[in-house]
This record gives structure tokens, C-alpha cells and sequence, in this order.
């Protein structure tokens, strides 16, 4: 609906009913998760037993809280790992993406540009199968070469870093690029007619300016890296990150220490979100 057009009083009561729905309808189910963290029952379904934190502290069986489930806090923190190395090469690279795709001109940009964007729209399941592929034929070829064992092409760690950081990287690159495309070059060039070296000039000038978009795309890798499942579950080895362990236990059968490792995921999402928009707002 656009404001500036004079529309009947029904049809803006039909759209707000709408926005209503919509918002309803998108916070509902993280809604029961959230509540069901708190029932005092091992399944997480009704009906409703009674209010308790066993779920979060916990120590006897069967109700074990998330922060005495040693498979869980193993998997955070590989989770952790993972994220960490795959938001610094996502905003390193996707920094460097920004001033290549925005201040050069040169054959076959169009081209890169769109085999940069690949990754948005190859299902996450395909991506990661044929990074598996790729990688264990090079292990094998060099392998049968060398006669050496190469772990890192094989499943593990390495590889679901390199698989998360083949599109997150492309996010990265948007943002960065969206904010990069705003800079006036005339700063650059005052700082240069003032004896500042090139890199210099970028130091002092471009990067501080591109800092909240940078802090942005690496919130933004961090939370893509934690929730990815897809390209992680093709790509695993024997240390499992956060999303794949809460799949092999919901196989076991649910409970609710899923709701409440799913409550924490949301609380930290939203102070991570938080945390980018005030940076921002100081930084404006």
C-alpha cells in the first residue's frame, strides 16, 4: 500500500489486518519454543506441567539443562570457531570485493560480478555436495600423487569454514559495496593533496567510513555461520557444530533443552542485532 494514494477505508483495514497476520504468524512459533523452554515436562508439547529452569541448569536425569549438556556446549563452541573464522575471511574478502567491483573497471567485471552472486541462489545442499566432490577428488589425486593423507580436504572443519565463508562472502561484498558506493572520493584526494600515502588516505579515511557497514556484514556472517545447516551437514567431519548436533539429538527424539538452546540462540541474536544498530547510530 503506498500512503501518498488515497485508498477506501476498507482496503486499510484489510492491510493492516494483514501486517497484523503476517507478524503473528512469524512470531508465534518462536513464541512456543520460547515457552515451552520453561515446562516442566521432557517433551515440549502440551500440556502445561509447570514452570521450571531445569531445562537451562539441570543436572540429573532426564532433566540434563543445556549448560551442563557437555555435547551442547562442545558444539557452541565449535560453532564459535567456526563463525569467528568465517566472519574475518567474509569481511577481509568481502572488503577487498567492495573496491575491486566499485572503483575498477575492467574485462569481464559483469562476468565476476555474477559468478560472485552464484552462491545466493545454489541451494545450500548442492553447494555443499559439490564442494565435498571437488575437494575429496583433489585428496585423492594428490594422495595417490605424494602418498600422503591430506585431513584438510577431507570432512571436517576446514571444510565447513570454507563452505559457509564460499557464500556468506557474497553478503559481505553487498553490503560493504552498498555503503562503499555512498563514499565521496574527493576525501581521498584531499588527504593525498595533504601528503597522505594511498594506503594511508584509505586507513584513515575509507575504512572508518566503511566501519559500520564492515561491523554489519560481520554480525551478519556470525549469524548466518551459527543457523547454516545445509552446506555444514555435507561438509562435517567428527567435531559437529551447534545445528547439526541439535538435528542428531531431535532424531533421538525432542526435548525441551532444544527449546531452551533455541532460546538462547534467539537472545543472542537479537543483542547482536541490537549491538550492530547502536554502533551504527553512533557512528551517524
Amino acid at each position: 500500500m503506498i500512503p501518498t494514494v488515497p485508498q477506501p477505508a476498507f482496503a486499510k483495514w484489510c492491510y493492516r489486518a494483514y501486517v497484523t497476520a503476517f507478524f503473528v504468524y512469524l512470531a508465534l512459533p518462536l513464541t512456543v519454543v520460547c515457552v515451552f523452554a520453561f515446562n516442566n515436562s521432557v517433551f515440549p508439547s502440551l500440556p502445561w506441567e509447570g514452570f521450571t529452569l531445569a531445562w537451562f541448569f539441570g543436572t540429573e536425569a532426564p532433566f540434563v539443562g543445556v549448560f551442563n549438556e557437555r555435547s551442547i556446549l562442545r558444539s557452541i563452541g565449535t560453532s564459535a570457531f567456526v563463525a569467528t573464522w568465517v566472519a574475518g575471511l567474509a569481511v577481509a574478502v568481502g572488503t577487498c570485493n567492495a573496491f575491486l567491483f566499485v572503483r575498477h573497471d575492467f574485462r569481464g567485471k559483469s562476468l565476476l560480478y555474477m559468478l560472485m552472486l552464484l552462491p545466493l541462489i545454489i541451494p545450500g545442499v548442492v553447494l555443499g555436495i559439490s564442494i565435498l566432490v571437488f575437494s575429496s577428488s583433489v585428496a585423492n589425486t594428490l594422495e595417490d600423487a605424494t602418498g600422503l593423507w591430506f585431513d584438510g580436504l577431507r570432512p571436517g572443519l576446514i571444510l565447513v569454514i570454507l563452505g559457509q565463508f564460499s557464500f556468506i562472502t557474497t553478503f559481505a561484498t553487498l553490503v560493504i559495496s552498498a555503503r562503499l558506493e555512498k563514499f565521496d572520493p574527493s576525501l581521498e584526494e584531499a588527504a593525498l593533496n595533504l601528503g597522505a600515502s594511498k594506503w594511508g588516505a584509505i586507513r584513515q579515511i575509507t575504512l572508518p567510513f566503511l566501519l559500520p557497514a564492515i561491523v554489519a556484514s560481520a554480525v551478519v556472517a556470525i549469524l548466518m555461520s551459527f543457523e547454516n545447516f545445509n552446506t555444514t551437514l555435507m561438509l562435517v567431519g567428527s567435531d559437529s557444530p551447534l545445528t547439526i548436533t541439535m538435528f542428531d539429538k531431535l532424531k533421538q527424539g525432542s526435548t525441551p533443552v532444544l527449546n531452551a538452546v533455541s532460546l538462547l540462540l534467539i537472545l543472542a541474536s537479537a543483542t547482536l542485532g541490537l549491538l550492530s544498530l547502536l554502533f551504527q547510530g553512533k557512528k551517524r
